[in-house]
């Protein structure tokens, strides 16, 4: 049977925002998944920009090939959170994923968020 245990990003400290400070590839870790091929983890991230004007985040999802592993957002300012990842997947592997962060402006987005780590 499946266990499911809600875990903070591993980037963060004691789940706080993790505060997205690099501008470029390689992007700041939000998270690294798990070691053990059979464990799954079900990623929530929201984003806050305290920037007076809209800033652009990147989502660095496991790697960063543009093929498959980027994604892009705009995300509003001062606007509260902002819902950027609904609960996606990475799957446990030897070399752990990594998902990272980078904005195209820094200091100004902070990422929040949680794991549903599923174990078999």
């Amino acid at each position: 049977m499946a266990t499911f245990t809600k875990i903070p990003l591993s980037g963060s400290t004691d789940g706080r925002g993790i505060h997205i400070d690099d501008a470029a590839t390689p992007g700041k870790t939000v998270h690294t998944g798990s070691a053990t091929a059979t464990t799954i983890d079900e990623i929530w991230l929201y984003a806050t920009n305290y920037d007076t004007t809209n800033r652009k985040l990147t989502i660095e999802w496991g790697g960063a090939t543009a093929g498959g592993d980027i994604m892009e957002f705009t995300v509003p300012a001062e606007s509260g959170l902002y819902l950027i990842v609904p609960g996606l997947i990475i799957k446990g592997n030897a070399t752990p994923l990594v998902v990272a962060a980078f904005a195209a402006t820094t200091s100004a987005i902070n990422i929040f968020g949680y794991v549903n780590r599923i174990t078999a």
